[in-house]
């Protein structure tokens, strides 16, 4: 019989756990990310050391090799991570989205077939939603999934996929009744090795979020087997996904308190460096606004990601809560990068240092993982839906 652990033993547990993040951030990711990041180079010795940390298993059960961590362990490894080099934690958050939803949609056979090789990082991967014409809207997509023998063949392209290039393998979208009213009942969710049938197309260029693979990848003639229709039926898959994009909205909230407190940190310590009129320009009252405004966009941004984690905890239904705290986050890291590059000045807008990459990533937050727009939507949804009149 499993001996269960106490609260102060997992609390113990989950320290070690971020104070091992955060030796390996020191160690292994802050001394390359400038220069890896500046080339687009994909960091395979980081990624060999996050397989080493159980990164890839970070949320997935115990019971399939994984860590096992909640949902407000798993944010502060994300913020973590995200204030040294943001591109690193979208290396395993698309992998992990793609896991939890085998792990709370699949059979039991899929999940024992899958997770323990997910959690170790000998297949890496993420999902596979968005198209050309189809991103936030993703009752629109056109890759088509239809039944022959004992399994399917699908054709069409999907975009802006994240771990497409380096991957093995995603979670992909497909419609499996194009026919179907309403039409998420016609969407299906299939696991998809790369291999014949699947090619990378290209490997999209970037504003920002470097080294961490973003590609198009065309399915023509792809033949997967039924074992590998998520949950083992048709018509589910959006339900499916939707549910895995809770703890994605999570992760990207996370990583805009990460990018917001790098700014702030990297400003107050330049502030009380840097002298104008003969005096820090911490001691000047425009400055002093600035950095309190940052500050307090970052704490409430940590506060709501938060609580946003433990509802994901608790089992609730947290769309809204995912949804405030990926709305407010990532606005704050807008926010934060912007005064960070007008406090630093022209040094805000040179290479040489970070401020100007905070400010080329932070605007990802606001579209990756539902737009900023779509959040409001579903937050004056929920609120309306929780309180009715």
């Amino acid at each position: 019989m499993a001996v269960q652990e106490t609260p102060e033993e997992r609390a113990e547990q989950d320290r070690l756990i971020l104070d091992a993040v955060d030796r390996f951030l020191e160690r292994d990711v802050k001394p390359v990310a400038h220069d890896l990041e500046a080339r687009d180079e994909y960091p395979r010795e980081i990624v060999e050391r996050m397989k080493e940390l159980g990164l890839f298993g970070a949320t997935i059960g115990e019971q399939y090799g994984g860590l096992g961590l909640s949902a407000s362990t798993y944010a502060k490894i994300v913020e973590r991570v995200s204030a040294v080099w943001m591109s690193v934690s979208g290396i395993f958050n698309s992998h992990l989205i793609m896991a939890q939803t085998v792990e709370r949609a699949g059979t039991e056979e899929q999940k024992r077939r899958w997770l323990p090789r997910f959690a170790s990082g000998e297949l890496r991967g993420g999902i596979a939603l968005t198209e050309p014409d189809a991103g936030t809207d993703l009752q629109g997509i056109r890759t088509r999934a239809v039944a022959e023998g004992n399994g399917y063949r699908v054709n069409g392209t999907k975009t802006w996929i994240s771990n497409s290039v380096e991957g093995h393998i995603l979670a992909v979208l497909v419609k499996t009744d194009p026919a179907a009213e309403p039409r998420h009942r016609g969407m299906s969710l299939m696991l998809i090795e790369k291999g014949a049938g699947v090619q990378v197309s290209r490997k999209l260029e970037k504003l920002g979020y470097k080294g961490i693979d973003s590609g198009e990848l065309v399915f023509e003639d792809c033949f997967v087997p039924a074992d590998n229709l998520v949950g083992g039926d048709e018509g589910r898959g959006l339900q499916q996904i939707l549910g895995g994009l809770e703890l994605g909205r999570i992760n990207v909230a996370a990583r805009g308190v990460g990018i917001a407190r790098a700014c702030l940190e990297d400003s107050v310590r330049y502030a009380q460096l840097r002298k104008t009129f003969g005096k820090p320009i911490a001691e000047h009252q425009a400055i002093q606004f600035k950095l309190a405004d940052m500050a307090t966009q970052c704490e409430a941004a940590r506060l709501l990601v938060e609580q946003a984690a433990a509802a994901y905890d608790s089992g609730e239904r947290c769309d809204m809560e995912a949804g405030m705290a990926k709305l407010f986050a990532t606005e704050a890291a807008i926010h934060n990068s912007l005064e960070a590059m007008r406090l630093h000045g022209a040094y805000g807008y040179s290479k040489e240092f970070n401020i100007e990459r905070y400010y080329r990533d932070a605007p990802l937050l606001a579209i990756g993982e539902g737009t900023n727009e779509l959040q409001r939507i579903i937050i004056a949804r929920q609120l309306v839906a929780r309180n009715p009149a």
